[in-house]
Formats: C-alpha cells, sequence, structure tokens
C-alpha cells in the first residue's frame, strides 16, 4: 500500500529515474527542483516503505490548476499509486481554491486518458503535434473543482 507525502531535494534523483522511463522529453534537474520550491506547485510522492513509486506535479495559476506530470515506476503500476497521487492532487486543489484544473495527454496514453476520466476529467479539446520525442496531438482534459 502506497502513502504520499511531498517531494524533497534529496527525491530528485529517483524521481528523474522514474521520469526517463515514463515521460519524453523528460523535465531538467532544475526544472523538477523549482517545482519543489514553488508555493504554487503541489509536488507529491506515492512512496511504498521508503521507496518512491510515483509523483505528481500540479501548479497553481490564480483559480486555475494545471496537472504537468504525473507517472509512476513501471513495477508498480496497476497498483493504485497514480490513484492515491490524483486524490491527493485534487484535495489540495480543493484546499487551495483552485476552480478547475486541466491538462494535456499524448492521444495515444489510453491509460492515462482513462486514469483521468475516472477522476471526472472530460476531453475539452485537442492540440496537434503538441508532443516531441515521438511528435504526437495532445488530447486536452478539464474538470470543476470547486
Amino acid at each position: 500500500m502506497s502513502m504520499i507525502r511531498e517531494a524533497a531535494e534529496s527525491d530528485i534523483q529517483r524521481i528523474l529515474e522514474i521520469e526517463r522511463a515514463a515521460i519524453s522529453p523528460p523535465w531538467t534537474h532544475g526544472g523538477l527542483l523549482s517545482e519543489i520550491y514553488n508555493d504554487d506547485s503541489l509536488f507529491a510522492l506515492a512512496t511504498q516503505g521508503d521507496a518512491v513509486i510515483g509523483f505528481i506535479i500540479l501548479r497553481r495559476t490564480a483559480d486555475e490548476g494545471e496537472l504537468l506530470q504525473i507517472a509512476v515506476d513501471a513495477a508498480h503500476r496497476h497498483s493504485g499509486a497514480a490513484d492515491k497521487l490524483m486524490g491527493a492532487a485534487m484535495c489540495w486543489a480543493r484546499d487551495h481554491w483552485i476552480s478547475s484544473v486541466y491538462l494535456e495527454v499524448r492521444e495515444s496514453n489510453d491509460a492515462a486518458i482513462a486514469l483521468y476520466a475516472k477522476h471526472g476529467f472530460e476531453k475539452v479539446g485537442q492540440r496537434r503535434e503538441y508532443y516531441t520525442e515521438p511528435a504526437e496531438g495532445a488530447v486536452i482534459m478539464a474538470r470543476a473543482i470547486c
């Protein structure tokens, strides 16, 4: 059973490992570090024992939130960690007076689209050629919070 906690600078190396295996193109060390210290961001980790098995980054801008990243280590997918991370992010959004959250997801990422739909997100648009490495369009999804 996974637990949720805030990310710390000492977690960056493990976060980078998970991210590089799951997200293309990955962020830089500095980009991740800046989110840890950003008061307008939730950077939460799913842990199992002392091991970091996943993470989520949600950033607030005014009264909106953008889900920037969520990833779970391949060995721990289907463990419920992504559900817990999404639940923690939606609670954080509510507690920080965010009225809606949006995200972009690769068109081919059926598992992520299903996860977001399970948490109340609906498809609201598309962005052509949004992603690189490999090139692909994005589905825009959103949900109301308050």
